[in-house]
């Protein structure tokens, strides 16, 4: 009987694997928020708010080539040293890095 549940196990995990491994942030919250529903700050262009991410990470020593939100989280394009680039994602609000 486990021999048969075996290889079943292992295709679903191959299966799952994918979808588990793609970063998914929480923090994607413009302006400051209450629990009276009252909110600070107003609403940001795609590009604004881009610019506002790419500005932060530069900030903290990252070197952002781009700058875009993906499934909730700050996906930065990040020059290497030795050349070429990496895909690396950050928390939005936080600007943790996300693995």
């Amino acid at each position: 009987m486990i021999n048969r549940l075996l290889p079943a196990l292992g295709l679903a995990l191959v299966l799952a694997a994918p979808a588990a491994a793609a970063p998914y942030c929480t923090g994607d919250r413009p302006g400051v928020q209450s629990s009276l529903g009252l909110t600070i700050g107003g609403t940001y262009t795609v590009e604004e708010q881009n610019s506002f991410d790419e500005m932060r990470l530069r900030q903290m020593g990252v070197d952002v080539a781009s700058v875009e939100r993906w499934n909730g989280c700050i996906r930065a394009f990040v020059r290497k040293p030795e050349g070429g680039q990496e895909m690396r994602f950050f928390e939005p609000g936080t600007y943790r890095p996300v693995y």
